[in-house]
C-alpha cells in the first residue's frame, strides 16, 4: 500500500491527493510518518522541489533519518531534498538518494553532488525546444573518443605532438616521473623532460629525451610545468621561460603558486592557450576562495585571469575565459591521492601538444584520468603510480565508444 506522509497538511493539493486515494493509498500526518517510513519497502522523496533552498526543516529530518537508519531505499523526485539545485551544497539535513528520477533536463546538482543523487534517470517530457543554453556540459565516453588523437598512416613522432614537461626537484623527484610518464602513456608522439630529476626520469622512461635545463629541451608543441618544481627563483625562471615559448601550457601545482605570487607571470599567460589546474587551496591563492558555487568560481577565475581553469575536486569544473563550462563527476574518490594531480597534468599536456583546444583537452584529460583511477583502484585504494599505469586501459575503454 502507498502511504503519503503530509509534512504540511494544510498545503496539500486536493486534486493531487485524489489519484492516490483512488489507487488505494492513504495520507497520514507527519507525527506518524517516521514509523511508516521505517517499515516501508521504498521511500519516494518529494519533500521539496528544484526551487528549494537550504537544509530540510522539521518535521522532515526525522523522516529522512528513519529511512536511513532502517536502510530503506529512497528514490528522489528531481533531486534529493535539502541539496542545492545549482551548487550541490548541503547546508544541513538532506536526503541521500538511492536513485534519482529527473524530468526535462539534468540539473547541476546531478553532477556536483552525484554521491547524493545515486544513478540519475532522465525522463523526457518535451521541454527540449524550450530550454536555454546549458549551464554546463558533461563529456561522456563517446565525446572524448570522438576527439582523442590517434595516429594516422602519415604521422610520425613529431606530427603527433611533442610534449614538454618541466617538473620535479631534489625534494619532489617523483612528481617529474609521474607527470612525464603520464604524457608518454597518453599517446604523445614524443616527450621531452627538463629538470633536476632528469636521471630518475630516464631510468623510469627510457623513451623520454631528458635534459637538466629547460633551455636545452628543444622544440615542443606544449609544456606541462609545475609539479614538484619549487617556488623559488629557479621555479620562476622555468615558468617564465616556458611562458615565453608561445605554445600551449598546462600550469600545475607549484607553477600555480608562482602565478599567484608574481604578476609578471600572470600577465605572460593571460589570453593564451593555457590551462591552470588548481585544487581548492591553490585556487584560493590565485583567484580567491572557491565558496559554495564551484561553477561560478571557476567561471569568474577564467574571466579574471584570461586562461582556462580546471578546478579539481570530486566534481571537477573546467571553465574557459568565454564562459563555457564543462563538468566531470567522479564515480568515486580514488583519484584523491598524492601524485594523482601530476598524472592528470601529464595527460593534459599530451592533449595540448596534439593540438586539442584547452577546455576540451582539460575535460577529456579529467575524464580519462578518472577512468584510470577507477580501474587502478578496483574497489580498494591505489597509488598515483597505479593510476598512471592504467592510462592505456582507460583510453582503450573510452575509445570503445567510438563508432565502428
Amino acid at each position: 500500500m502507498a502511504v503519503l506522509t503530509l509534512l504540511a497538511p494544510d498545503r496539500a493539493h486536493p486534486a493531487g491527493l485524489a489519484p492516490l486515494r483512488c489507487a488505494g493509498g492513504r495520507a497520514i500526518p507527519a507525527a506518524r510518518g517516521a514509523d511508516a517510513v521505517a517499515r516501508s519497502d521504498l521511500v519516494v522523496d518529494g519533500i521539496v522541489g528544484i526551487s528549494g533552498r537550504g537544509a530540510l526543516r522539521d518535521p522532515a529530518p526525522a523522516l529522512v533519518d528513519a529511512a536511513a537508519e532502517a536502510g530503506v531505499p529512497v528514490v528522489a523526485v528531481d533531486l534529493p531534498s535539502g541539496v542545492d539545485t545549482d551548487t550541490g551544497v548541503v547546508a544541513g539535513s538532506a536526503v541521500t538518494a538511492t536513485e534519482t528520477v529527473t524530468f526535462g533536463a539534468l540539473k547541476p546538482v546531478h553532477v556536483l553532488a552525484a554521491a547524493r543523487c545515486g544513478p540519475v534517470h532522465l525522463v523526457d517530457i518535451g521541454l527540449g525546444p524550450l530550454l536555454p543554453e546549458p549551464h554546463a556540459t558533461v563529456l561522456d565516453d563517446a565525446d572524448v573518443a570522438a576527439g582523442w588523437p590517434l595516429p594516422g598512416p602519415t604521422d610520425d613522432k613529431y606530427t603527433q605532438g611533442v610534449t614538454g614537461v618541466a617538473a620535479g626537484s631534489a625534494t619532489y623527484p617523483g612528481a617529474a616521473v609521474l607527470a612525464t610518464g603520464a604524457a608518454v602513456l597518453a599517446t604523445s608522439g614524443m616527450v621531452r623532460f627538463a629538470g633536476t630529476a632528469a636521471d630518475g626520469v630516464r631510468a623510469a622512461w627510457p623513451e623520454v629525451v631528458a635534459t637538466d635545463d629547460v633551455a636545452d629541451a628543444g622544440q615542443v608543441q606544449a609544456w606541462t610545468v609545475g609539479p614538484g618544481l619549487g617556488t623559488d627563483a629557479g621555479g620562476h625562471r622555468v615558468v617564465e621561460f616556458v611562458a615565453g615559448r608561445g605554445v600551449p601550457l598546462c600550469v600545475d601545482a607549484d607553477a600555480i603558486t608562482l602565478l599567484a605570487q608574481h604578476r609578471d607571470l600572470r600577465d605572460a599567460v593571460r589570453g593564451r592557450p593555457v590551462v591552470i589546474t588548481p585544487h581548492d587551496r591553490e585556487f584560493a591563492r590565485v583567484a580567491g576562495e572557491v565558496g559554495d558555487d564551484r561553477i561560478g568560481a571557476a567561471r569568474r577565475a577564467a574571466a579574471d585571469l584570461g586562461v582556462t581553469v580546471l578546478l579539481k575536486g570530486n566534481a571537477t569544473v573546467v571553465a574557459d575565459p568565454g564562459g563555457r563550462v564543462l563538468v566531470h563527476s567522479s564515480a568515486g574518490s580514488w583519484a584523491a591521492t598524492a601524485g594523482s594531480g601530476d598524472v592528470l597534468s601529464g595527460i593534459l599536456g599530451a592533449l595540448l601538444a596534439a593540438g586539442r583546444e584547452p577546455a576540451w583537452a582539460a575535460a577529456a584529460a579529467t575524464h580519462v584520468h578518472g577512468r584510470a583511477a577507477g580501474l587502478a583502484a578496483a574497489g580498494a585504494p591505489a597509488p598515483a603510480s597505479a593510476i598512471q599505469a592504467h592510462i592505456p586501459a582507460a583510453i582503450r575503454a573510452v575509445l570503445a565508444a567510438r563508432p565502428a
